[in-house]
């Protein structure tokens, strides 16, 4: 069939020139489907809507696919009789779930609309974080909207960190989310491989536990543990709840890992190609006493009536490719996420702690932004180059400050002839500051929070 031959009942929808440059053969778009229901103004049947859509029979499966997407994001739903309405219609409000540790929760709507309470009754079909539909109910003394909750859309929880309780031989979940209110009751699951039948825990102890049953009105969620963390008050046990009860990454896919085998230990001279010899120039890096990564490195020197400024920042783009398992492991995390004794890189210890640091005394690759400043503070001039440079030394900001002021002196050779650069740095510091106090820019002081653990 090709898109000659669709009817004019197809093509009336207003949003065929769409569709139609995304797929080879288009089906009704979502604003077609809900304008015909709009239209009946009752409930439709599959078949009678596929009639109306003048849908053919081999497009049938694509085109339920489709609806039930529609269902998935509260777009339609079905009544009892499995016929599709419009929410709206239906005077159904969709929205995300907010558990409460009392036991209650809200609905807040998709539409921006003032929440809707729902009760401890209600949510006991529910879990922090599912969507759902709801419908309202009225209004309580309070004057906050209430509402029941008539289908769930969408279940956020398939696996949940949690204490261990065993009561009268039954064992639960309790979640450390005191969010979810709800215990998780643990099944023994005949289909877990034998390595799975293999966990032993005991009551008291945090685990992993994967819903296999959500909650229904009439009864709880049902779970297999799959993960054993420890003891509750094993030392960094408090970071491994964090890190699953918040969802975030903290392995690496098998695909990152087989590409991280290709990257070599250390720069190779082949990869200089096109980039310009930094390696005489004494570039250093200056970051605190606790920092493990190295992101950028500077220089500046006194030229004519003028200055020279060189930032060179880690060349991460050059190992790291746009689609690489990598790059979308990168772009899931965001950002490195710190610990009090922990770091989750953005990207794995070879590229961030290595590769990717700007560690002292070792070639590294690295993108340049080099500028000529003038007296003002005014950049001149500048240009972008690749580059290939050595740090000449990893520097902290107590070492650097103490030797500006003079309560330090450098205690090896290399410190004392970094001198002249570090007091460059310091001047024209002072003259973009000044640029910037002019401009009107805002300073913001800050205090580093820093955690301090003894043996307890």
């Amino acid at each position: 069939m090709s898109i000659r031959k669709l009817s004019k009942v197809r093509k009336n929808d207003p949003h065929f020139r769409r569709e139609s440059t995304k797929y080879e053969m288009p089906l009704p778009s979502r604003e077609y489907v809900i304008q015909v229901l709009a239209d009946q103004g009752r409930p439709v049947s599959f078949d009678f809507l596929c009639d109306l859509l003048d849908v053919h029979k081999v497009e049938r499966d694509s085109f339920a696919r489709r609806l039930a997407a529609m269902e998935r994001e509260a777009q339609l739903m079905r009544n009892r009789k499995g016929a599709y309405i419009l929410p709206e219609r239906a005077s159904l409000i969709a929205g995300r779930v907010e558990g409460h540790a009392d036991g209650y929760g809200f609905l807040i709507p998709d539409d921006g609309s003032d929440d809707l309470f729902l009760d401890a009754k209600q949510m006991t079909k529910v879990l922090h974080r599912d969507r759902a539909l709801v419908r309202m109910t009225g209004i309580d003394r309070k004057g906050r909207r209430e509402a029941a909750i008539v289908e769930v859309i969408e279940r956020a929880n398939t696996r949940v960190v949690g204490r261990v309780i065993v009561e009268h031989g039954i064992t639960l979940v309790a979640p450390e989310n005191k969010r979810i209110n709800q215990d998780i009751l643990v099944v023994a699951d005949r289909k877990a491989d034998k390595t799975e039948k293999k966990l032993k825990y005991k009551a008291g102890q945090v685990v992993m536990v994967e819903i296999i049953e959500q909650p229904t009105r009439h009864s709880q969620p049902i779970g297999r543990i799959v993960e054993v963390l420890g003891n509750y008050a094993d030392p960094g046990m408090e970071i491994e709840i964090a890190l699953r009860k918040h969802d975030l990454p903290f392995e690496f896919s098998p695909d990152a890992e087989e590409e991280l085998k290709d990257l070599p230990l250390k720069v190779k001279k082949s990869e200089w190609a096109g980039r310009r010899d930094l390696r005489e120039l004494p570039l250093v890096t200056i970051d605190g006493e606790t920092a493990r990564d190295f992101d950028d490195a500077v220089f500046a020197e006194k030229k004519g009536r003028g200055w020279r400024l060189v930032v060179a920042i880690a060349d991460v783009s050059h190992y790291v490719k746009p689609g690489m398992a990598l790059d979308r492991e990168a772009m899931e995390r965001g950002n490195s996420v710190y610990f009090p004794r922990r770091v989750i890189p953005m990207l794995p210890e070879k590229l961030s702690n290595g590769l990717c640091s700007l560690n002292p005394e070792v070639e590294r690759l690295a993108m340049v932004c080099d500028m000529d400043i003038n007296t003002s503070g005014v950049i001149k001039a500048y240009e972008f180059y690749p580059a290939v440079f050595r740090s000449a030394a990893r520097l902290t900001y107590t070492q650097v400050w103490g030797w500006l002021s003079g309560d330090l002196q450098p205690e090896s050779e290399i410190h004392r002839a970094l001198q002249p650069r570090l007091q460059a740095l310091q001047a024209l510091f002072e003259i973009l500051l000044k640029a910037r106090h002019k401009r009107g820019a805002i300073d913001f002081e800050t205090i580093e929070t820093m955690m301090v653990f003894d043996d307890q």
